[in-house]
């Protein structure tokens, strides 16, 4: 009996290593039939070695993985290495995510066949789900936590400066009839500053942030207190505020939102107006396909679509040289008419004024 050769006892070992390996390890000749194959094929696909080399094609093994690994086979028959990731559904019916790489197997310029070394990366894959999730729950808590930011910011800093200038105006009174009604202005801002931290204390006792408390609310009514609440800026400018709204149009949203909403939209309005001309706001509302459409159009500034429409609600996107512009609030008022299940849409013309239209979805 003939010993075994050299050559024999590498081959034996190198198939020997090749069944140690989890990752399936082939070659298939131009023809695309088996001429090798590893034990890894039986976990994947349920072929023995013996089923395979010499008897099957890629096609046959393949299935209807086939046409979608063609463009790959055809490439690295073509001598280009191929590198793509696929979903495999193995015997026992689970899926696995693999990284599969085609190595061209060049003779004298010819492509002879190719290597195929396929890894299972399911775990990878999972890893990277999980931090996708998080990342975007992270993403999501942070957009939430600047719209509380911007609220606080915001809506107490108008309640804040015009509580300062009609306690100002109080002081200075020259009439009991003027300090009466100074007063009475002061008690309508001071109850609603009250009812705007009881609605932020609500925001902050929810979970994370990430339930908020919807409530059925009139729109003309926040509308009117969104007005009290800047009448220092309306009578500084000669401001009008024209509020059209039904009386009876609830819409169901959290309240601290809705106020933070109405007051960016307004404040704009006036912040933006054009020079020597008194600024004219009017809100309007009409329903449409279970959609309450709220318009807010002034005869401000304007801003130009053309080349910043796309740029309108992006972050710290500012368009004019006022300096109060922070390009914070469209990016937060955007995000907050979302969150209720809405939508904005804008037109504007320079020097003529601008008509926000928001949709909201009727309870």
């Amino acid at each position: 009996m003939e010993p075994n050769k050299p050559g024999d006892k590498i081959a034996s070992f190198a198939v020997s290593v090749s069944d140690h390996i989890s990752a399936m390890l082939a070659y298939w000749d131009s023809f695309l039939v088996c001429r090798f194959a590893n034990s890894a094929y039986i976990d994947w696909f349920g072929k023995t070695r013996e089923e395979m080399v010499d008897k099957i094609t890629m096609q046959e093994l393949l299935g209807d993985l086939f046409e979608k690994n063609l463009p790959y086979i055809q490439g690295v028959l073509d001598g280009m290495p191929q590198t793509f990731e696929r979903e495999i559904k193995i015997p026992n019916g689970t899926i696995r995510h693999s990284l599969a790489s085609y190595f061209p197997d060049l003779q004298n310029g010819k492509v002879k066949g190719f290597f195929v070394h396929v890894v299972d990366i399911t775990s990878i894959k999972l890893l990277e789900n999980q931090l996708i999730q998080s990342n975007e729950i992270i993403t999501d808590q942070n957009k939430r936590l600047l719209n509380f930011a911007n609220i606080v910011s915001h809506n107490l800093k108008s309640y804040s400066g015009n509580l300062n200038a009609i306690i100002d105006m109080l002081i200075n009174a020259g009439s009991e009839e003027e300090r009466g009604q100074m007063i009475g202005y002061l008690q309508k801002v001071s109850q609603g500053f009250g009812k705007t931290l009881i609605h932020l204390n609500d925001i902050v006792k929810s979970h994370n942030l990430s339930t908020l408390k919807p409530e059925n609310l009139n729109l003309h009514d926040y509308i009117e207190r969104s007005i009290e609440v800047l009448w220092t800026q309306i009578k500084s400018t000669g401001a009008k505020i024209i509020n059209n709204v039904s009386k009876d149009i609830m819409l169901k949203a959290n309240a601290a939102y809705m106020e933070s909403i109405l007051l960016n939209f307004l404040t704009n309005a006036i912040k933006y107006r054009y020079p020597g001309r008194d600024p004219v706001i009017e809100i309007d509302s009409s329903i449409r396909c279970e959609e309450l459409i709220l318009t807010i159009k002034d005869n401000g500034i304007g801003i130009d679509l053309k080349q910043h429409g796309k740029q309108l609600f992006g972050l710290y996107q500012t368009f004019h040289n006022n300096p109060d512009s922070e390009g914070v609030g469209l990016f937060i008022t955007k995000s907050q008419v979302e969150s209720v299940g809405g939508r904005i849409e804008v037109q504007s013309n320079i020097n003529e004024g601008t008509t926000f239209t928001i949709y909201f979805k009727l309870a």
